[in-house]
């Protein structure tokens, strides 16, 4: 995990995230806590649990964004679930202990990535040695015949010599031929293990919980693995021998050791709608198993032992941030239980028009450089004047006034409908430079304004 400062992580966010101080600084704390937890003796660190965070807002203020920031910035395995999918046992549906499921699965992806990283090298190297093998054709040993030391036969090794040093000869050239790109097209055929495996579908007790057992994993020391033959480009055998030989030279066994370690110690849960199984007493239809689901997930968030496909993970240190719009229910109408397991509960802000217009200009992804980048390969250069900015930002913040606020996402919505005639025109329009003013803001979105045409730009 990545050691950064509180500040650090904040200023980080901020290059993608505009406002939302409190939710940035309650994030970059319980990050920094978990790395000073690393740092304390062995027998204390297990008595440290993480400060779950409860997030509550409006859609498309910046939630889900701020957890998914953080998990990349300090490299944690990182899951996003839908609290909604999950339903209490017996009941139709994903049971809860997938999520650990899932974030050990992306923790094994992380690990194995890192590792495939550090053999690339010797990878390419053992790659190209087998690529030059195909291309020659394998020569096979002869085997001597015995009788020929027992009779004094004439011995041949000088000829082999002479052989095996063309070959050394020819092998340098076709290297050479390789690494300069001159064969790329060259059609070769090649020997492959075969990874297209059985795969057996399985359902629990525990709801319809969907298990792929890999066969060639159960049967690996008993059944051979299976070899097909590929004819395929020179330049496309590279990429299929290079990732072969990198898969070969990785030891799984550690792969998945340093995942558990990962996932248990710095992996993140977000547990997204968690308000849609909030709910006051007990009504007809699916509301019947809300606090059911909420049950089920409590001895996830306060610690236990989860068996997946590469062993048992405990759940006790994983940090788990939970969000939702509450709009209709309450933090207060969750189990207390639960609240008790979110210590840390931070409200984000609806986002004003000030907020759109930084936006559409401060993020490094910001949707304005998108389409800038987006029409220039079409040879377009984009520009926009300030006054088309903030009118490009009233127009979002108006709709979201007059129907439902969907927040950023609104902007999405504003931005494709802007650039809809520019876009489509765009392949004839190439080596012009767009200026986008503010006048062509209001021509493009005239019909935004109406009240009556609104349900154009509802999602």
């Amino acid at each position: 995990m990545k050691n950064y400062t509180p500040k650090e992580i904040v200023e980080e966010l901020d290059k993608y995230i505009v406002g939302q101080k409190e939710a940035k600084k309650s994030v970059a704390v319980a990050l920094r806590n978990r790395y000073r937890r690393n740092l304390l003796p062995e027998d204390f660190r297990e008595e440290v649990t993480p400060k779950n965070i409860i997030m509550v807002g409006p859609t498309g203020v910046g939630k889900t964004e701020i957890a998914r920031r953080i998990a990349k910035l300090v490299e944690a395995p990182f899951v996003k679930v839908e609290a909604t999918k999950f339903t209490e046992v017996g009941y139709v549906g994903r049971d809860v202990d997938s999520m650990v499921r899932d974030l050990v699965e992306a923790a094994v992806r992380m690990v194995k990535e890192e590792k495939l990283k550090t053999v690339t090298e010797k990878a390419k190297k053992l790659a190209e040695d087998r690529l030059i093998d195909y291309i020659i054709g394998k020569k096979k040993k002869q085997v001597k015949n015995p009788f020929e030391m027992l009779f004094n036969y004439p011995s041949s090794d000088k000829g082999e010599e002479v052989e095996e040093e063309n070959l050394k000869y020819k092998r340098e050239e076709i290297r050479h031929k390789l690494r300069s790109g001159e064969l790329d097209n060259y059609i070769v055929e090649i020997e492959v293990t075969d990874s297209s495996t059985p795969m057996l579908e399985m359902y629990t007790n525990l709801g319809s919980e969907e298990m792929n057992i890999n066969l060639q994993d159960i049967f690996s020391d008993i059944l051979p693995k299976r070899k097909k033959i590929k004819k395929v480009p020179v330049y496309e055998a590279k990429r299929i021998l290079e990732s072969e030989e990198a898969q070969n030279l990785i030891d799984m066994d550690e792969v998945v050791e340093e995942a558990i370690r990962r996932a248990e110690n710095d992996g993140i849960i977000f547990i997204d709608e968690i308000d849609k199984i909030a709910g006051s007493g007990y009504t007809a239809g699916p509301d019947v198993s809300r606090e059911g689901v909420q049950r089920d997930i409590l001895p996830i968030i306060e610690g236990c032992t989860v068996m997946t496909k590469y062993g048992p993970v405990k759940t006790d240190h994983i940090l788990f941030i939970a969000a939702g719009a509450f709009n209709v229910s309450k933090v207060s109408d969750l189990i207390p239980e639960l609240q008790g397991r979110f210590p840390v509960r931070v409200n984000l802000k609806p986002l004003t028009k000030e907020d759109f217009v930084r936006i559409l200009k401060e993020p490094k992804n910001a949707l304005t450089k998108q389409y800038q980048e987006l029409l220039r390969t079409e040879g377009i250069e984009v520009k926009y004047t300030d006054e088309a900015i903030e009118a490009i930002a009233e127009v979002a913040y108006l709709i979201n006034q007059q129907s439902e606020d969907i927040g950023a996402r609104r902007l999405h919505t504003v931005m494709e409908k802007l650039f809809e005639e520019l876009s489509f025109n765009a392949p004839e329009l190439g080596g012009q430079q767009i200026v986008i003013t503010e006048e062509y803001v209001k021509e493009q979105l005239k019909d935004s304004l109406n009240k009556y045409e609104v349900s154009k730009y509802i999602l």
